[in-house]
């Protein structure tokens, strides 16, 4: 039996950079094409949004071409002081490249909202197990239902939101989020990279709240730089590419996604009468028609038969989420 190697990134092939900045791009349209084509030169794919508000997305590649496009979105003076998060796979974590135009990089529909003037107070990942110490703090996770499902933080009140435009209207049907004596004033709130609570922090500001906070870099900082025995994080962490999850250390973790309706899946799902690959989980089995369940089975039938071949079927490209 050959000897396990330790997950390092000389063991992986494809490097992949998690990077958003909020910041004024009055001519985000004309910056599309120029991207795309660096992408695509340096062999780079992945999904990157483009607003006026600024710039949201993950790509994966070879380490040479990532560092490539990161480099030339730094050449622009507004982005110069762009962040990334990194981590490393041995496989594709996406199978095409994509840079969309849109209204928000990260869709609220509160028009008002503007992070680059007002956000909360940044905590960096090794301060963060201490304000969740305070028994004063409330604790929000401000992801999807589908995310939530596999992990969160100690203590964290999950909204059970299935779209982050949902964040508001649960708000406001929060007792304790409403304001008035004896509110508690403190306020945390996390995702998974930290763009997310950029806007839903400045959304708390916005309603009067002062002691408002999130986690610097999101849960995948936590997770990169906060060892297992001090976490304070339980479950695998949701991503959007074919990881499907991470660990402590960024390591991918064991779900696998649910091509149907994207719900990650482990292994008690998998081993479900209502699991077909490609096809159902336990959780839309019930809600596809007959011709749906055919049509996905001959979109898997298809992959398989990719597969076989050493190729790559677009049927298995990871579906939209709005992130």
């Amino acid at each position: 039996m050959p000897l396990l190697t330790e997950m390092t990134p000389s063991n992986h092939r494809y490097l992949t950079a998690a990077l958003y900045k909020f910041v004024d791009l009055p001519d985000y349209q004309a910056l599309r094409e120029p991207l795309l084509a660096s992408c695509e030169a340096h062999q780079v794919k992945g999904t990157l949004l483009l607003a006026s508000e600024g710039i949201n997305g993950t790509i994966a590649g070879p380490e040479a071409g990532v560092r490539a496009v990161l480099a030339q979105l730094r050449t622009d003076p507004r982005l110069a002081t762009l962040q990334h998060k990194e981590s490393w796979s041995d496989k594709a974590p996406f199978l095409r490249m994509k840079v969309r135009l849109k209204k928000e990089i990260v869709t609220l529909r509160v028009p008002e909202l503007d992070p680059n003037k007002t956000v909360g107070q940044y905590v960096k990942p090794q301060d963060w197990n201490a304000l969740l110490a305070d028994p004063d703090v409330v604790l929000i996770d401000t992801r999807n239902d589908y995310e939530v499902v596999i992990g969160s933080f100690t203590g964290a009140i999950n909204p059970d939101i299935k779209t982050f435009t949902e964040l508001p209207g649960w708000l406001d049907a929060q007792p304790q989020l409403q304001g008035g004596p004896g509110k508690k004033t403190k306020v945390a709130m996390f995702c998974t990279g930290g763009i997310r609570c950029e806007k839903s922090t400045a959304l708390m500001k916005m309603r009067g709240f002062d002691e408002v906070y999130h986690l610097e870099g999101g849960i995948l900082k936590y997770l990169e730089e906060i060892p297992p025995e001090q976490s304070r994080w339980e479950g695998e962490c949701f991503v959007f590419d074919e990881r499907v999850s991470v660990g402590h250390g960024l390591q991918p973790g064991p779900y696998e996604l649910c091509r149907s309706c994207r719900w990650p899946l482990g292994a008690d799902d998998k081993a479900s009468a209502h699991y077909v690959k490609g096809v159902s989980c336990p959780h839309c089995h019930d809600k596809r028609s007959p011709e749906e369940k055919a049509h996905l089975a001959e979109r898997q039938r298809q992959v398989e038969l990719a597969e076989a071949r050493g190729e790559v079927h677009v049927g298995a490209r990871m579906p939209n989420h709005e992130h």
